[in-house]
């Protein structure tokens, strides 16, 4: 099997793994009531990623590649794995960090809010976002160059299965981490993991409607792989608390936004009252909480 073959087996069975454990954990049922719009942005924001945005990022940096820089195809093949792995997590991982950073300013929210409107936590959601979030994302550009560069082969195939398994173990509604807090042989090693890499704890509360109970942080927390981004650029709050409630207090007061809108936006725009999804609109905010 190739690398992407390989890849593509072990991120179908992440995805199975994850759902199965929502499923057995009863959480699914008890907690996910989507609408057809959330099912509908879900799905086809799944499908965007990994059937056109991904590919023509690395299909387009390939060619200009080629065209431009052809001295420099392979050039970094040699590097040892730890190497490419160190680079990946900078040019990738960390990129990825600032622009999701970046996406919680009043300029970039609306091509981030659509992540935030779900009113639950699900593997479900960890694709859904606007379409040109992922197309402007700096570390997919990235990721074509470092291969253009001679980053193929298993290292990167195997470092974006691990990449997901840990969003989609963040994301998902059976929270991996809940019991191991409660086993007090295992507190220093999740004192180390969880200023690490992201976990339900930390991402669930990312997702929070409200910081006013001190486990939501809306604000912080933005890592995806490595939420050691949060802890070295003072983002960063660690409670091993979830928060009671996820979602976004305009779409609880004035209605959820359509699925085309937040998927779509600039392109189309809402008409609905105090929505960031149309130009002149606004970040929605209560006189003691701002998104």
């Amino acid at each position: 099997m190739t690398a992407a073959q390989v890849q593509n087996a072990l991120i179908l069975c992440l995805i199975v793994g994850f759902g199965t454990m929502e499923f057995l954990s009863r959480r699914y049922r008890a907690a996910i009531h989507p609408s057809k719009d959330d099912t509908t942005l879900e799905l086809l924001m799944f499908l965007s990623v990994v059937a056109v945005t991904q590919p023509f990022a690395i299909l387009m940096t390939s060619k200009l590649g080629n065209l431009w820089f052809p001295e420099y195809k392979d050039i970094l093949a040699d590097l040892p794995w730890w190497g490419m792995v160190a680079i990946l997590l900078v040019a990738d991982d960390m990129t990825q960090y600032w622009w999701h950073r970046l996406s919680h300013s009043p300029l970039l929210w609306p091509l981030h809010r659509a992540h935030h409107s779900a009113e639950y936590m699900s593997i479900r959601v960890t694709f859904r976002n606007n379409f040109f979030y992922y197309l402007m994302m700096p570390g997919l550009w990235l990721a074509g160059c470092l291969l253009h560069l001679g980053f193929g082969g298993f290292v990167y195939a195997i470092y974006i299965v691990v990449k997901l398994m840990v969003i989609l173990g963040a994301h998902c509604t059976w929270r991996w981490d809940e019991p191991l807090y409660r086993i007090p042989a295992l507190r220093p090693l999740m004192w180390v993991v969880e200023r690490t890499i992201s976990t339900p704890a930390t991402h669930w509360a990312h997702h929070a409607i409200t910081n006013k109970d001190g486990i939501g942080n809306y604000k912080g927390n933005f890592g995806n792989l490595l939420f050691f981004w949060d802890v070295l650029f003072g983002s960063a709050l660690i409670t091993r608390q979830y928060p009671a409630q996820v979602g976004l207090i305009d779409d609880q007061l004035f209605g959820q936004e359509r699925w085309y809108h937040q998927m779509f936006y600039p392109l189309l725009q809402s008409k609905r009252e105090h929505s960031a999804l149309k130009f002149g609109g606004t970040i929605y905010a209560e006189p003691e909480q701002s998104q």
